[in-house]
């Protein structure tokens, strides 16, 4: 095939591109580059590229009068109330100035420019934060229109040690999870990462100052056999209590740091039969062995969350502790808040198990006798 070449034109005839103007505080320069948005310290996780086959559409608007000061307390520190919106609604937000640009679902870039036209109405006489702005996307109740628009996307968490990810779908959904709900449940068997996501998706928060502290929280339930009494004051007899999620900070924190940071009170350990009257504000909450609650237990501890704060449970509910005659609070709240909007539940199984290849066997060889139990109506 004959191909023609266009030879380049001579240099007085080349036009040179006029300088760059300034971009007013409180904007990002991304009209034609949205990706190369990269403020100093992002308040929030920012979600990846939109997947391919979830059509995104672009809105173009302004708002209007133009305002930098306006601008500037409608988008935040860092941006970070423009974050959230992004995060919340699964878009990408780009200004130039009071030029904006919304690129994402047709139904979800629609809800971020109804909703960014009205808060810059209020930003006038208003002055937002994060509290203000998750209260304005509550009552926008943009959730649905996020969940329906898009599908979950990968999350990578950084840490000291290196880039965390999900192995397999069902742990990259449960890190997307985590990313976009306030209250989240990672429900399965052992071995499965339920914990140590957790610990790594708090540790990411607290490095960048998106919550803080970091609150570890842990039911008092013995596995099977009676400690009796354990000496030393109320931290020291809940420790023993609380290793799994001290062996996750150890390994992405030191123990150093791990240590000066629990001096600090910046890790918190809270008793769960102590928390009742608190509220919970900048705060990332892990609760773990959560099956070992009971109902009233968990109906207290999901109550005691603030603002800015992140809660996420962890159980298996097929290691239950708790008398017999006695509900799991875990299990209850699969029951009672599946389908509640912010809230997200992540189901593991015996194929995400991430540990000894044996202890996938023999979660799958516990929960076929469970069911010949069940259908046999036998005790074991």
């Amino acid at each position: 095939m004959h191909r023609t070449v266009v030879p380049d034109p001579p240099d007085e005839a080349r036009v040179k591109s006029p300088p760059a103007s300034p971009v007013a505080a409180g904007t990002r320069d991304a009209l034609t580059f949205p990706s190369l948005i990269q403020p100093a310290k992002p308040a929030l996780p920012l979600p990846l590229p939109m997947r391919p086959n979830t059509s995104p559409a672009q809105r173009d608007f302004s708002l209007e009068p133009s305002d930098s000061e306006r601008l500037a307390n409608l988008a935040g520190p860092f941006d970070e109330n423009l974050r959230q919106i992004e995060l919340r609604l699964g878009v990408e937000i780009a200004n130039r100035g009071n030029i904006f640009r919304v690129t994402g679902p047709a139904a979800s870039a629609d809800a971020a420019e109804k909703l960014l036209q009205a808060l810059y109405e209020e930003a006038a006489d208003t002055p937002f934060d994060s509290h203000a702005i998750h209260l304005r996307l509550n009552a926008a109740n943009v959730d649905h229109v996020a969940e329906r628009a898009y599908e979950p996307q990968d999350v990578a968490i950084k840490v000291k040690r290196g880039t965390i990810r999900g192995r397999g779908a069902n742990q990259a959904r449960y890190l997307h999870a985590i990313a976009t709900h306030d209250i989240n449940f990672g429900v399965g068997p052992a071995g499965t990462g339920k914990t140590f996501l957790a610990v790594a998706s708090a540790v990411e928060a607290l490095n960048e100052s998106r919550v803080q502290r970091l609150i570890l929280v842990r039911p008092a339930v013995e596995a099977g056999e009676k400690l009796g009494f354990l000496p030393g004051d109320l931290s020291q007899k809940v420790d023993p209590y609380l290793r799994p999620l001290y062996d996750a900070l150890y390994e992405m924190l030191g123990v150093d740091k791990v240590v000066k940071l629990l001096e600090k009170n910046v890790i918190e350990i809270a008793p769960l039969a102590y928390m009742r009257g608190c509220t919970l504000n900048d705060a990332y909450v892990i609760l773990d062995e959560a099956q070992n609650t009971t109902i009233e237990q968990m109906k207290m501890f999901l109550t005691r969350l603030g603002f800015g704060s992140t809660a996420v449970v962890t159980g298996d509910l097929t290691q239950i502790d708790l008398p017999r005659h006695v509900k799991s609070g875990l299990r209850d709240a699969v029951e009672v808040l599946h389908g509640v909007e912010g809230v997200s539940f992540t189901f593991f199984e015996a194929r995400d198990v991430v540990r000894h290849p044996l202890v996938a066997r023999i979660v799958n060889a516990y929960e076929k006798r469970e069911h010949d139990t069940q259908q046999t109506g036998e005790t074991p």
